[in-house]
C-alpha cells in the first residue's frame, strides 16, 4: 500500500544535498554533504550543526562504539575516521594495487570488520565490496554484486549482506560464510526501470529500498514482491532520495536523506529498525 507522503516529516533543514545518513550509538543522526560536510542532528528536537569535513564528496556513513564516524568519501577515495570531536583522519584507501576508486557506504559487523561497497565506474559492472579489518587493513572481499555497488545492510542474524546494485536494478544478497569469507550471491529484489541507491532492514527481515530515479521507496521481504511505500512524482517531498537508517525511539522511524534537496526527513512505517552493530574499534 502506497503511504500518504503526510507521513514524512522533515528532521532538519540547510544541509548540503545530502547522500548519507546514520544513526549514532548516542541516538542522534548524522548526515553527509556534496562538499565533505559531517553533519550531527540532535534528537529530539532537531538541531543541526556541521562538526567536521572529509574535504572531498561525503556518501554513506557508519560508527563504532565511541560514536566515531567512517565517512566514505568519493572525491577523495578514502574512508575516513570522524571523532565526536571533528576530527577527520584516513582509515581506509584499501590495497596498493587495488585501491578504492568511489567508496560509497560502509557496514560494520559484530567483530568490527567494516565492509565497504566501491562503486567504482557508472555502466561498467565493475562495482566491488571491500572488507576492512579494524585498524583499517583490507582487500576486496566480493567482486560478485558488480552493478554499480551501492547502498548496503547486514541481515538481523548476521549471515549475509543485502546489496543495491543500481544497475541491476535491485537487490542482490551475498553470504557471509562461517570463516568470514563471501558464499553465494543471489538476487533477491528487482526494481525494473528505478535507479535504487539505499537499503535499511527492519526487525522482520524485511527490506526498505530508496530510488535516486523515480523519487520512490519500496518495500518487501528478501525473494517476495516489492511494494510501493512512498511515491512522489512531484519531487517537493521526496527529492532523489538516497540513504535511509532507522532512528528515533526503538529505531521506529525510517530516515530519509535526500541528494537532490537541503533536508533529512523521516516517517513512521509502522515497523522497528534491525539493531546496527556498534563495535570497539
Amino acid at each position: 500500500m502506497v503511504l500518504d507522503l503526510s507521513k514524512i516529516e522533515v528532521v532538519a533543514g540547510g544541509l548540503d544535498h545530502p547522500e548519507g545518513v546514520a544513526c549514532g550509538p548516542d541516538g542522534n543522526l548524522y548526515a553527509t554533504g556534496e562538499a565533505g560536510q559531517v553533519y550531527r542532528i540532535t534528537l529530539p528536537g532537531g538541531k543541526l550543526e556541521q562538526f567536521a569535513s572529509t574535504g572531498g564528496f561525503g556518501l554513506g556513513l557508519a560508527f563504532d562504539a565511541g560514536c566515531n564516524a567512517y565517512v566514505c568519501d568519493m572525491g577523495v577515495h578514502t574512508v575516513f575516521r570522524v571523532t565526536p570531536d571533528g576530527v577527520a583522519t584516513p582509515y581506509a584507501t584499501g590495497p596498493r594495487d587495488n585501491p578504492l576508486v568511489r567508496p560509497n557506504y560502509p557496514v560494520f559487523d559484530a567483530a568490527g570488520n567494516l565492509y565497504v561497497s566501491d562503486s567504482r565506474n557508472w555502466g561498467q559492472d565493475d562495482g566491488l565490496i571491500y572488507k576492512f579489518r579494524p585498524g583499517g587493513e583490507g582487500e576486496v572481499w566480493s567482486a560478485a554484486s558488480p552493478a554499480y555497488t551501492n547502498g548496503m545492510a547486514l541481515s538481523p542474524d548476521g549471515t549475509c549482506l543485502y546489496v543495491v546494485e543500481t544497475n541491476l536494478p535491485g537487490i542482490s544478497r551475498i553470504a557471509i560464510n562461517k570463516d568470514g569469507t563471501a558464499g553465494e550471491r543471489s538476487v533477491v529484489m528487482r526494481l525494473p526501470q528505478t535507479l535504487p541507491d539505499g537499503v535499511a532492514v527492519d526487525v522482520e527481515g524485511k527490506l526498505y529500498v530508496t530510488c535516486y530515479v523515480p523519487d520512490r521507496i519500496y518495500a518487501g521481504a528478501p525473494g517476495g514482491v516489492p511494494e510501493i511505500l512512498f511515491d512522489d512524482w512531484t519531487r517537493l517531498v521526496l527529492n532523489a532520495p538516497c540513504n535511509i537508517a532507522f532512528a528515533g525511539p526503538g529505531l521506529s522511524r525510517l530516515a530519509i536523506s535526500s541528494l537532490g534537496g537541503w533536508s533529512i526527513a523521516w516517517a513512521d512505517v509502522g515497523a522497528a529498525g534491525s539493531p546496527l552493530h556498534y563495535p570497539k574499534v
